[in-house]
């Protein structure tokens, strides 16, 4: 796994560096011409063999993956970046086609937009997700511990009995807000506008997905009962040690 200190550090540039892979070189050029003047740096790659080689290289901030690649499609450029990295992605998707989306945020995206997009839209996705990563790596070391679950905030790890948890970025930011307010519900316009930094649009289902990998990745209490549990139209609730079962 490449180091979350080389993220980081990447993330804080004074001048953060986009990595965009997609092979169509006229929306590249239109991406660089958009996000150049919003103060970022803009490289792009045309194939996802480069991709996954550049995303690990550690010099980036952030990744814009198109999932439509000739060769390796963006799914399994995904895959290998995920393998050994935590580099923010975020996916480009044909519009309409939820289950590109559903199955990105799956694998391990930070955030999806379908094409075509509006530029402005991209960079409030891509600040969102810098300001989200920025703010981690300067959050004072709190040591979180609720039940065999224990996360350190400034290591940015997280452990479930002797299991080391694998988690993407988000991932990592759902569980902290989770184990802060244990018992308590969450919305999940709450987590939308916290951690994704928009509003809660009707049929995005992006935190659900985010929320159900992190489920899968805790998997339930010694007893059987889920620890992060559906409270129907409203939110979530992480359960406390001991609480009830859901009927």
């Amino acid at each position: 796994m490449i180091e979350q200190a080389k993220i980081e550090k990447a993330a804080e540039r004074a001048v953060p560096r986009i990595l965009v892979v997609d092979d169509d070189v006229e929306l590249c050029e239109l991406v660089a011409e958009y996000l150049t003047p919003e103060g970022f740096e803009v490289e792009a790659v045309y194939d996802g063999i480069r991709g996954i080689e550049s995303a690990l290289s550690g010099e980036y901030s952030l990744a814009i993956l198109d999932v439509m690649l000739p060769g390796m499609q963006g799914f399994e450029v995904l895959r290998q970046i995920r393998a050994k990295s935590r580099l923010p992605v975020i996916m480009l998707t044909a519009r309409g086609e939820d289950v590109d989306r559903i199955v990105g945020l799956e694998i391990g995206a930070d955030d999806y937009l379908p094409k075509p997009f509006n530029p402005r839209e991209l960079a409030a996705r891509i600040q969102a997700v810098l300001r989200r990563s920025t703010q981690n790596s300067t959050t004072a070391g709190e040591r979180i511990i609720l039940g065999d679950v224990e996360l350190e905030e400034s290591a940015r790890i997280a452990r479930c009995g002797n299991r080391e948890l694998e988690l993407t970025s988000l991932e990592f930011d759902i569980l902290a807000i989770f184990l802060k307010r244990p018992g308590q519900v969450v919305t999940r316009e709450e987590l939308v506008k916290t951690l994704l930094g928009r509003e809660l649009a009707p049929l995005d289902r992006s935190i659900d997905v985010h929320i159900s990998n992190l489920r899968k990745k805790l998997g339930p209490y010694a007893d059987g009962a889920n620890r992060i549990r559906n409270i129907r139209r409203v939110g979530y609730i992480y359960a406390i040690p001991g609480m009830p079962k859901e009927e």
